[in-house]
């Protein structure tokens, strides 16, 4: 069946999402239930602790038992207006299960659903519904407890993800998500703009014109670089300390489908055309 949703799996258990709108669930290599959900899905389940959460397109979020697929508790999003129609944000930061809602990032109990902290990135502005849009993308920058994320065409912050509290938060004009680590967070704007940020207080570090007017991919910090893919196939490697241009790659010759994955020691990159994958050692 056709996939809404990709693959999350602990290492056991599987989940994926069909674009019928059920939540199919693997035992190893073994379908062992699924459960018809009330919305499309977008985002990549997340599997762990026995448990599988699931968040819909309308910014919903059920958990069910991985095992026997009964559901365990269900949280209903507070009616904002829009919702982008992309993955949003759902991830684990030790015991704390953290999603995005519109400018929020949530810590929820996993057990219960409970809300142990809210912190807000971003705030609606604007005189319609279009401009209050401050949903969450998928794809965050994460050192230890510290979570950077970035709210669509609003701003990017960091936020510990343990005390819920907000370090920073600046404006930025971007739509997809942020990568890093050691202390780097790397993010591109809306204009092809990619910047760099200091994760531990938001300082600007660099900022890199040579893409400008492409559309490009989400980012990617992998060793000394940080990669990105345009509209026309290419994969740019920059130096993570200066933006200068370390290498070139070409793949097909059509726009990413996502932002590239590193993968041991292997950058994957998928293109729009869907048949061709380019690899390079890193």
């Amino acid at each position: 069946t056709g996939l809404s949703a990709g693959v999350g799996s602990d290492g056991q258990f599987s989940a994926v999402v069909s674009r019928a709108n059920e939540l199919i669930v693997l035992d190893e290599s073994r379908e062992i239930w699924r459960s018809k959900l009330a919305a499309q899905v977008l985002t990549v389940p997340l599997v762990a602790g026995q448990r599988v959460f699931v968040l819909d397109g309308d910014r919903n979020l059920s958990a069910f038992d991985a095992r026997s697929g009964r559901r365990l508790w269900q949280i209903q999003r507070r009616g904002d207006a829009l919702v982008l129609r992309e993955p949003g944000l759902l991830m684990a930061v030790g015991n704390t299960l953290v999603m995005g809602v519109s400018g929020h990032v949530v810590g929820l109990n996993p057990t219960n659903g409970s809300v142990i902290w809210d912190v807000t990135v971003a705030s609606t502005r604007g005189t319609n519904e279009i401009e209050r849009l401050v949903d969450l993308v998928d794809g965050v920058a994460r050192s230890g407890n510290t979570v950077c994320v970035r709210a669509f065409q609003a701003a990017v912050g960091c936020l510990d993800a343990q005390s819920g509290k907000l370090a920073w938060s600046q404006t930025s004009n971007g739509y997809v998500g942020l990568s890093g680590g050691d202390e780097q967070v790397f993010g591109v704007e809306e204009d092809g703009r990619i910047r760099a940020w200091q994760m531990v207080d938001g300082k600007a570090l660099w900022q890199s014109d040579m893409l400008r007017y492409r559309r490009l991919s989400g980012p990617l910090s992998i060793g000394r670089s940080v990669a990105v893919g345009d509209d026309r196939g290419m994969v740019h490697l920059l130096a993570r300390n200066d933006g200068s241009v370390l290498n070139r790659l070409a793949t097909d010759g059509t726009a990413l489908a996502s932002a590239p994955v590193l993968v041991a020691n292997t950058m994957v990159v998928l293109t729009i055309k869907g048949g061709e994958i380019g690899r390079a050692h890193v």
